[in-house]
């Protein structure tokens, strides 16, 4: 049984996923805008929100903490000084899921995150 087992595996192991997600939310949020599978947009979406929560509050502690997950520091200064304050007054929701059409290859729902 999978109680308590929130996260989608993306048919992937630990240290894969783990890396997938954290290129996708450093694309998200340096160009505010990818195009990928439905899947991985749910749960890139999901730790983007985490991290743009931490974002909007500027500490040390913060900074830190959405270090070990991104690992840029470019990406992490657009993401302190432009994009934390940008959403301080709202209180989530702050991803926009697009569906877009069927990839071709292997009929995968494509969809387009983007920051509100």
């Amino acid at each position: 049984m999978r109680h308590k087992r929130k996260q989608k595996k993306l048919g992937r192991d630990k240290a894969h996923r783990k890396a997938l997600l954290a290129n996708l939310v450093r694309s998200l949020l340096f160009y505010e805008e990818i195009v990928t599978t439905e899947a991985k947009a749910k749960e890139a979406a999901r730790f983007c929100e985490r991290v743009i929560t931490s974002a909007k509050e500027d500490s040390v502690h913060h900074r830190r903490s959405v270090l070990k997950f991104i690992r840029d520091k470019k990406v992490i200064k657009k993401l302190f000084d432009i994009i934390g304050p940008r959403y301080r007054d709202r209180k989530g929701g702050c991803i926009r899921i697009i569906k877009l059409r069927y990839r071709q290859g292997d009929d995968a729902l494509m969809c387009k995150v983007k920051l509100v």
